[in-house]
């Protein structure tokens, strides 16, 4: 028991210099800073998330080549496929290192352009739209600076102006003026306005030409951080739905943000001013589901959590005589806003709950994000998802996922496993000692990392 608790704290002070590497100044070649290259090597690797919403969301063949693009790209792992019948609209979801994220682009073009699946005309849904692909938004996950997902837009946004000949605007992070960073306000009149608003100067796209091209309309591409797409549900009409969207909009009856005022008077958590995350709502009505929704996307949830969100809708729900059915996240959501949500119900329902997945499971079900369809954790949150690529047996954990492992409450690993990782990193130093080159040694660990 001695040797396991000595064994498992050398593996923690081991992570923990890791974690502070500036700090921590190891000469060359030794077995810490040996250690400490693999580790960021394998455990830092970079991530960028990219979320292309297509104007496409009924045609099966369409939505299936597209996804079959994306994931034959080398580096790049889908994770989430979400159409919508009602807004025709489909949001991929997908991670890679940003020169794999970029590289997608001409993957997915060449399969629409091979079968001519441009028809932005047509494709028309409750959702608003500007063109065949409507935006294209570049997120940091894992090692990303926002100015390099700002780098990861421009390139993209110049393939695929190259390829297509199509006018492409930037937005968000990557807005190269102040009016065009919302993305409400660089897709104003949609696609049918795109005639007139093509010829005007300031309207001139960051790539491409200022010409309007029927069978793709425009697209827009930038960097932002993660955003969370959030409908609640509603046994009412398209009109009662969207009132109660414009009770949360910051302008007014404008369609561009979401206001904090009705949010603020009840105590709720919301940012700067009035703003409730910059977020933007509106209402529609889902054919295929037989029920309304209130639309919202939450900017921020930092500063608008979820819960704050589907609780003043219920109250506003309420005030109406509607009964609220549950709600749905569109694609991925991080672990953390589920979390902070279920924080706000256990502190006022005075619940007692420690463990992650419970908390998980409490938010699902006071949000009823499964009252449209089946809400795995696994596949709809982005951390386990990415996990979920990532992982393999003990032999592919780096260093930091072993002792989060070890420490787990799982019967296994247990001290076999650290007895025989400390004599692995013990037999690779004296292997070092002898003489050994550090590439050598960095290839031989990478296989127990």
């Amino acid at each position: 028991m001695t040797y396991f608790c000595f064994s498992l704290a050398l593996l923690v002070l081991t992570h923990f210099c890791c974690e502070v590497h500036v700090s921590c100044r190891f000469p060359e070649n030794t077995f810490l800073s040996v250690v400490r290259k693999i580790y960021w090597r394998y455990t830092m690797a970079q991530l960028v998330e990219c979320v292309p919403n297509f104007s496409e969301g009924r045609d099966k063949q369409v939505i299936d080549a597209i996804s079959a693009a994306i994931a034959e790209t080398p580096g790049c792992s889908l994770l989430d496929v979400d159409p919508g019948a009602s807004t025709n609209r489909t949001v991929y979801t997908f991670v890679g290192p940003p020169e794999a994220v970029v590289s997608v682009s001409p993957q997915v073009l060449s399969t629409l352009r091979a079968n001519r699946w441009y028809r932005c005309a047509s494709a028309v849904g409750e959702h608003p739209r500007t063109g065949a692909l409507d935006v294209c938004p570049f997120i940091p996950v894992q090692n990303v600076s926002m100015d390099e997902c700002v780098h990861c837009a421009n390139e993209f946004g110049q393939r695929l102006a190259e390829m297509l000949h199509v006018p492409v605007y930037l937005y968000g992070e990557a807005a190269r003026s102040e009016s065009r960073r919302s993305l409400p306000s660089v897709r104003s009149g949609e696609y049918e306005a795109l005639p007139e608003k093509l010829k005007r100067e300031e309207w001139a796209p960051d790539f491409g030409p200022a010409l309007f091209v029927p069978s793709w309309g425009a697209t827009v591409t930038g960097a932002r951080k993660f955003l969370i797409a959030y409908n609640v549900n509603l046994i009412g009409t398209k009109e009662q739905a969207h009132r109660i969207a414009l009770d949360i909009r910051e302008q007014g009856r404008g369609k561009d943000q979401v206001h904090a005022g009705s949010l603020s008077k009840k105590g709720l958590k919301t940012g700067p001013g009035d703003l409730v995350g910059s977020g933007s709502g509106m209402g529609w009505y889902l054919e295929e589901a037989n029920l309304a929704q209130v639309s919202t996307n939450i900017m921020d949830f930092e500063v608008t959590p979820l819960h704050a969100v589907y609780e003043e809708i219920c109250r506003d729900a309420e005030e109406l005589k509607l009964p609220v059915v549950g709600s749905q996240i569109v694609g991925l959501i991080p672990l953390k806003a589920l979390l902070d949500s279920a924080d706000f119900y256990i502190k006022r329902d005075q619940l007692f709950i420690i463990e992650e997945e419970h908390k998980v499971r409490l938010v699902i079900s006071k949000l009823g994000l499964d009252s449209l369809g089946p809400f795995n954790p696994k596949e709809r949150i982005i951390e386990y998802m990415v996990k979920s690529q990532e992982e393999g047996g003990l032999i592919s954990l780096s260093l930091q996922q072993f002792v989060h492992s070890v420490g787990a409450r799982t019967a296994a690993p247990g001290g076999g496993s650290v007895s025989a990782a400390i004599a692995a990193l013990v037999g690779f130093q004296r292997l070092s000692s002898r003489g050994s080159h550090l590439p050598v040694l960095s290839s031989a660990m990478s296989s127990f990392m």
